[in-house]
């Protein structure tokens, strides 16, 4: 006799396992506790933060200039926010601090009202943030296509070598040989070891030469004066009135959704190249606290720096929290302990920094020949217009807006012809009749010429149109529909809908004749 089949094998273990390795993707790789006992991570995540400050310095005091406040406001809004961040945050190893972007948002302020107004308007477009963060904002970046990713990150990677611009022109000659040596140092030392960061290597190197050899060249400390003292409490002196509010909502509004769009393109950037996740609704929460603990120590708040995010991931192989924790302390000490050793950096190691960061930013395959020509038009035209317009305006959030219209727009015209329309007329039937069959998703753009489609004056006295290959999405298709039968009616003719599915008959049956469509 036979022994009886046995029962398939329990695919529960497999189940579990392919669970464990998906959580373990989503994992922040290595956790900070990973990172703290082990001394080469460690090593890693300390150094990255202090070149991360290094280049933090710079930047924050010309954004304090673009601004129009003094650079120390810069300085301490991006330690406050490196640090807040660093718990707060959804993306682990991510840089936020003083920004450009948000710094010409709220400039205005700060010119026509005085500082008191300046900072009222931070703390608020904090608040702002915290509201768009708890209704879910951060679930809208699934609604930007790869294309507007691409040209967000190739425009920001231009932005980025024209900043340094300024320090390449009118300079005395010895920088250039000194922006080039950094270059070779930073693509040279990597092949010999990657203990250390390349850039702080450059960094130092670059400055010693300097010092050493007594060369006049731009430093750190032309820039602007670096602070002397901790940052302190500060509670703006406005009156709580609705006239306050309306004056300063404004700015705060525009501040908290340019920033909360950079920092969310940013943390989606970071989970390609680090190929994890991190958690976007966190991320705008943390963004929001973070711009109010700005204020209220009298920082002109900020966003993700993509730069100097580049420079910590990218460059610098950070990838916990410790980093970004790090580069705001670093910051601090250094500005304000050690500013006279950082007031004689020399710009050049920090432009040579800056340039590597935008060649390792650009998607230098996106402009390949080879890739143009494999990818469709419409995509490469979403990418261009978001480049051009980012590049135009200096401004991420508007390139990433257009770019998001322009990609809306494209896919509206291609589906636009996926809706067919087919006749076929019966004689044979008690009443001769005309077949119609909709194949199509039918919404506002795909149904915009449906009603052309149809023979109204040539039909028999009956017509059938049969809908059981498309889908109604949308108050527009109905309206189409009721235009159609309008038409027929006119001619004395009778039409039948039949083939709708069930979400399509709801719709239809709802919105039916209460559109005013034929009239």
């Amino acid at each position: 006799m036979p022994a009886p089949a046995r029962p398939p094998a329990d695919p529960a273990p497999e189940t579990a396992d392919a669970r464990a390795a998906a959580r373990a993707r989503v994992r922040d790789q290595p956790s900070v506790l990973t990172a703290l006992r082990t001394p080469r991570l460690l090593t890693r995540e300390v150094l990255a933060g202090l070149v991360v400050a290094l280049a933090l310095i710079p930047e924050a005091i010309s954004f304090s200039i673009i601004a129009g406040v003094d650079p120390r406001v810069g300085l301490f809004s991006s330690f406050v926010m490196a640090v807040s961040i660093a718990f707060l945050g959804g993306r682990p190893a991510m840089i936020t601090a003083a920004t450009g972007a948000v710094a010409l948002v709220i400039a205005p302020v700060a010119r026509d009202y005085g500082m008191d107004y300046f900072i009222a308007t931070v703390i608020l477009a904090g608040v702002f943030q915290l509201v768009l963060g708890a209704l879910g904002v951060a679930k809208l970046m699934r609604f930007i296509p790869r294309s507007v990713m691409v040209g967000f990150v190739n425009s920001l990677a231009i932005l980025i070598f024209a900043a340094q611009l300024p320090h390449l022109v009118g300079v005395p000659w010895l920088v250039y040989p000194l922006v080039a040596a950094g270059l070779v140092i930073m693509v040279g030392v990597p092949r010999l070891t990657k203990a250390v960061p390349a850039p702080l290597i450059a960094i130092v190197v670059l400055t010693v030469v300097v010092v050493a050899a007594g060369w006049q060249v731009p430093t750190v400390g032309d820039e602007g004066e670096l602070p002397e003292s901790l940052p302190e409490l500060f509670i703006p002196d406005v009156p709580l009135t609705w006239e306050t509010f309306a004056t300063i909502a404004p700015f705060a509004l525009a501040m908290a959704l340019v920033g909360l769009l950079e920092s969310l393109m940013t943390a989606k950037l970071v989970d390609d190249i680090t190929d994890t996740r991190s958690r976007k609704t966190r991320e705008a929460l943390g963004q929001g606290v973070a711009n109010m603990l700005s204020g209220l120590f009298g920082g002109m708040g900020g966003c993700a720096m993509i730069g100097q995010t580049m420079i910590n991931v990218k460059v610098s192989g950070a990838r916990t929290r410790i980093s970004t924790f790090l580069a705001g302390v670093f910051l601090l000490v250094l500005v304000v302990g050690l500013g006279d050793l950082v007031a004689i950096m020399p710009m050049a190691a920090l432009v040579a920094v800056m340039i590597m960061v935008s060649v390792a930013t650009f998607d230098w395959h996106s402009v390949r020949w080879s890739t143009l020509k494999r990818m469709p038009k419409s995509e490469t035209t979403v990418m261009v217009a978001t480049v051009v317009v980012v590049v135009a305006t200096h401004n991420l959030a508007i390139g990433v807006i257009v770019g998001v219209l322009v990609a809306m727009v494209a896919f509206a015209r291609r589906v636009a012809h996926f809706a067919t329309v087919t006749r076929r007329v019966s004689l044979d039937e008690p009443v001769p009749t005309a077949h119609y069959r909709v194949d199509g998703e039918l919404f506002f753009a795909s149904s915009n010429d449906l009603t052309t489609q149809f023979e109204y004056a040539d039909d028999p006295e009956r017509v059938v149109i049969d809908m059981s290959g498309s889908h109604i999405w949308d108050a527009s298709t109905v309206a189409a529909l009721d235009a159609i039968t309008t038409k027929y009616e006119h001619h004395g003719k009778r039409v039948v809908i039949e083939g709708l599915n069930e979400a399509s008959s709801a719709m239809h049956a709802r919105l039916a004749g209460q559109l005013g469509a034929g009239h």
